[in-house]
């Protein structure tokens, strides 16, 4: 009796695809079980908006991880550069003096001159493993030996390049 008093009121759970084509449509005329075309329409019509709605944000989803990457493995190699040249004195002579396990014999100074460096004075390796390549581009990151940019590690994507949210790599 509650049930059905419920039911009326349209308060009882609507389960099920068939459900809620009863709560869109209305009740069903006679006695055959199965859905109409404009039922199954009406259905298809629906999920296709709702995909509509989805597929975007799934589509970008590679791009945006692959910018995050990019700032995570900048952010590593920086501090890396950073705790290089706090010990020596010098920024490397190229990223890979980063993950030696010997000193390097040679490293930049600010206005991009080739100094020699005490060995006693280096600590590393700075990184363990490989370099991490940009994940944006594929290639190797760009690292700067030039007067004036000693030490600065940038994306290597195209200049210009920018991300999802229109900002530029090169500003990373």
């Amino acid at each position: 009796m509650i049930e059905g008093s419920l039911r009326s009121e349209g308060l009882v759970q609507i389960q099920g695809i068939e459900g809620v084509l009863r709560m869109v449509l209305g009740k069903r005329r006679g006695r055959s079980g199965a859905f109409t075309l404009i039922e199954i329409l009406v259905v298809i019509v629906i999920l296709a908006i709702l995909a509509a709605i989805a597929l975007p944000k799934f589509m970008d989803s590679n791009r945006r991880s692959k910018e995050s990457a990019l700032k995570a493995n900048l952010a590593l190699v920086r501090s890396a550069v950073l705790s290089f040249t706090s010990d020596t004195g010098y920024a490397p002579k190229q990223l890979s003096d980063l993950t030696a396990s010997s000193a390097p014999s040679q490293g930049y100074d600010t206005s991009g001159n080739l100094q020699s460096i005490a060995s006693t004075n280096w600590h590393g390796p700075y990184m363990a493993g490989n370099l991490p390549n940009d994940p944006v581009s594929g290639s190797a990151l760009t690292y700067s030996t030039a007067s004036g940019s000693v030490g600065q590690v940038a994306s290597s994507a195209p200049a210009g390049t920018t991300d999802l949210s229109g900002v530029l790599l090169s500003t990373y």
